[in-house]
């Protein structure tokens, strides 16, 4: 069932070197890297809110710092549930993850989830003060996905949803909600924007499911890459990539120096290389590191398309 034993432990332990229930398990716990994901749409959001005159730096703040509460309280949640689900063992691919390794317990990591969670309030409640109900929608919706992607009666994850929650938190609600809490509407570049953070952010948790398609079968997780196929989940990735790179054409239209936004395509020999490299590749390490760099590949278009925008609008 992929339960560590206590004696399964030191062993498992031993080679990283880090202590049970030590500030080195929480942070392998947090998942630092993943962090991008949660800092980009706002990024993003906040460059289009500079693009139409309305840029707010106590909102793009308060934004940033509630997504990356929000991106832990997730990383906690999948942590502990994947592991009760077996679908963490020791037989999987990727990172060690802290709960299935022995470095926290599930009551550790449950309370941990409750503390980030009661944290994100903070930064919240000054949200809903500036943009008000629809932040109070956000948070919660939130908050409730961010649990139910691995847990609760129905999880997301493991019914082939988790690929649309992506798409639409890190995506629509993340680019849109910091764009709508800096400037109190909803602008046509909003939407284009939330398109490549979107499609970059799926693509990482693609790699992620075709990656780990052989031990979600074995643990009922219902993946589109298990669902479907590994070629599927391929094709999904590329498809990802060519949406990605449309999208700066369809902002054109919305900004003075459209040139500027041509930007984000110097990012696009990587994402050839990462196309091929998980088409071609079923070994752990080199799909490993075709996730990372899927990541880097989320901030580097982030960065150029919002400095683009920027430059594009003045």
């Amino acid at each position: 069932m992929g339960i560590v034993t206590q004696s399964a432990v030191p062993a498992a332990t031993e080679p990283h070197g880090i202590r049970p229930g030590s500030v080195r398990a929480w942070l392998l716990a947090c998942r630092p890297k993943t962090l991008t994901a949660a800092v980009v749409p706002v990024v993003v959001g906040s460059a289009i809110a500079f693009a139409v005159g309305a840029f707010r730096l106590d909102a793009a703040l308060a934004a940033l710092t509630g997504a990356m509460l929000f991106q832990l309280a997730s990383n906690f949640a999948n942590d502990v549930y994947d592991h009760e689900k077996g679908a963490d063992t020791e037989a999987r691919l990727g990172p060690m993850r802290a709960t299935q390794a022995g470095l926290l317990t599930p009551t550790q990591m449950r309370r941990g989830l409750a503390t980030v969670i009661a944290l994100s309030l903070i930064p919240g409640v000054y949200l809903v003060r500036i943009g008000g109900w629809p932040i109070v929608a956000i948070g919660l919706s939130s908050i409730v996905s961010a649990i139910a992607y691995t847990g609760g009666p129905f999880p997301l994850g493991y019914h082939g949803l988790g690929d649309l929650f992506v798409f639409a938190f890190f995506g629509f609600v993340a680019v849109c909600g910091t764009v709508f809490v800096e400037t109190g509407h909803l602008h046509a570049l909003a939407w284009i924007g939330s398109l490549p953070v979107g499609a970059i952010a799926t693509a990482v948790l693609v790699v992620n499911n075709v990656r780990d398609r052989e031990t979600d079968v074995l643990a009922g997780k219902r993946t589109l890459a298990v669902r479907f196929g590994r070629a599927m989940g391929v094709g999904e990735y590329i498809g990802l990539m060519l949406l990605a790179y449309a999208a700066p054409l369809l902002a054109v239209a919305h900004v003075h120096t459209p040139g500027w936004l041509a930007l984000p395509l110097l990012t696009s020999p990587a994402a050839v290389i990462l196309s091929r490299t998980l088409a071609r590749s079923k070994q752990g390490a080199v799909l490993n590191a075709c996730l990372a760099n899927t990541a880097k590949l989320l901030l580097a278009y982030g960065l150029l398309f919002s400095a683009g925008l920027v430059l594009a609008s003045r």
